[in-house]
């Protein structure tokens, strides 16, 4: 009956406290390669942003320039389009 004690109180002070120690270690590591993604995700986010804001960019300036040969009469409109087909789309 003294070994079961003996075994018991071994089992309260080393194991349950190496288990948690082991358990708080792969917590970390776990919270670690969350935050890494997050890090990656952020990243891959903006650059997709920022491509798109170029491209928008790119449309918008278009867009102005077939507003003023649409409104501007006195511009040689054949001369504008062929300019613009001429330009790469990117």
């Amino acid at each position: 009956m003294d070994g079961l004690y003996t075994l018991g109180f071994f089992m309260i002070v080393v194991g349950i406290p190496v288990i948690f120690g082991i358990g708080y270690a792969t917590f970390e590591k776990w919270l670690d390669h969350k935050e890494k993604m997050g890090e990656r995700l952020a990243a891959e986010t903006a650059e997709k942003a920022a491509q798109y804001a170029a491209h928008v960019e790119r449309l918008e300036q278009r867009v102005r320039v077939l507003e003023r040969i649409a409104t501007d009469r006195g511009a040689d409109v054949a001369a504008e389009i062929e300019r613009l087909r001429d330009e790469p789309l990117n």
